[in-house]
C-alpha cells in the first residue's frame, strides 16, 4: 500500500466522523484534530503529537538548530588532555573540530573514537579521527533534512547562512524533538537522583537541586538570599543564562554546563578543583 494513501485514509476516517467537509489548510486540519479529541475519536495525547507532525512540515533548519554561540567545539590546536577533559565535561557524542574560528570546520569527531586514548592521551592525533562534515543551509526544510539524515546515516550537520558562514549545527535528536518534544537521555534527571557520580570525581547535578541538598551532599556552605537552587546560584553568579560547555568556579568547585536551552539550565557537571 502506498504510504501517502495510508496517511490519507487515517485522516479521512477522522474527518468523516466529525464533518463532511475536507480541511483546506493547516489551521483547519488542527481544528479537525481538536474536534476529534472532543468527540472521543482519538485521545488528547495523540492530538498533540499529530499537531506537531502537521506543524513539522513548515519548519526549517533555522527553527530548531543549535546557534553558533551555543555550539560546543574542539580546536585542532588543543592538547590531547584538554580535548579529553572537554569531552568529559560536555558529554556529547559528536563535536565539530575547528581551526581558527567556528567558520573553519575541519571535520566531526565521534567521541567513541577517543575511548582508547583516555589512558594514553599522548598517543592522540585528532586529525586522524576526523570525519567529513556535512553542511546544510538554514532554509532547508526539516522534512528533507530528516530524510537525508536517515538515508545517509547522518547524526550531525553544520548549518550555514546565506554568506557561507557557520550559523550553528543541527543533530538528529534536534529534529526528532521538533516532533516528539524533548527526548530524555542519561543527563535528564526527572526520574533519577538529583546528584549522581559519573566517575573521576565528577558529578552530574540537576540544576533544580536545592542548594541545601547540594550542601549536605558535598559538605559545602553555598547560600544566596534570592535563589534556592544550585542552577539559580550559577545563573545569579554569571548574571545571565550560561551557554553549553561554559564553566564557572564557585569557591573550590567547578560547574560545567552540560545541558541548557534558550530558557532553562538543566544539567551541571560538578567537580572539586584540585589545589
Amino acid at each position: 500500500m502506498d504510504e501517502n494513501t495510508g496517511k490519507t485514509g487515517f485522516f479521512e476516517r477522522i474527518f468523516n466522523k466529525i464533518s463532511s467537509d475536507a480541511p483546506e489548510n493547516v489551521e483547519e486540519i488542527v481544528q479537525f484534530l481538536k474536534n476529534a479529541a472532543k468527540s472521543g475519536v482519538i485521545d488528547r495525547d495523540t492530538v498533540l503529537l499529530l499537531e506537531k507532525v502537521v506543524a513539522f512540515a513548515d519548519l526549517e533548519v533555522r527553527d530548531v538548530m543549535v546557534s553558533r554561540s551555543q555550539m560546543n567545539v574542539l580546536k585542532i590546536s588543543d592538547s590531547p588532555k584538554k580535548i579529553l577533559d572537554y569531552v568529559l565535561d560536555t558529554a556529547h557524542s559528536r563535536f565539530p573540530v575547528i581551526a581558527g574560528d567556528k567558520d573553519e570546520v575541519l571535520g566531526i569527531l565521534h567521541t567513541k573514537d577517543l575511548l582508547r586514548f583516555f589512558n594514553h592521551p599522548e598517543d592522540l592525533d585528532i586529525r586522524q579521527l576526523l570525519r567529513e562534515p556535512v553542511f546544510v543551509p538554514e532554509s532547508k526544510s526539516l522534512n528533507r533534512l530528516l530524510k537525508e539524515f536517515r538515508d545517509k546515516h547522518i547524526h550531525l550537520a553544520m548549518v550555514i547562512d546565506e554568506y557561507g558562514g557557520v550559523s550553528g549545527l543541527i543533530t538528529f535528536e534536534d529534529i526528532l524533538e521538533a516532533i516528539l518534544g524533548e527526548i530524555s537521555d542519561e543527563f535528564d534527571t526527572d526520574e533519577v537522583d538529583n546528584i549522581a557520580s559519573i566517575g573521576g570525581g565528577r558529578f552530574r547535578v540537576n540544576a533544580v537541586t536545592e542548594i541545601s541538598e547540594f550542601n549536605e551532599f558535598f559538605h559545602t556552605d553555598f547560600a544566596h538570599e534570592d535563589v534556592d537552587t544550585i542552577g539559580g546560584l550559577v545563573i545569579s553568579s554569571l548574571e545571565r543564562l550560561p551557554e553549553r560547555g561554559e564553566k564557572i568556579q564557585l569557591g573550590d568547585w567547578q560547574f560545567a554546563v552540560a545541558r541548557v536551552d534558550q530558557r532553562r539550565l538543566y544539567i551541571l557537571i560538578v567537580q572539586k578543583i584540585k589545589k
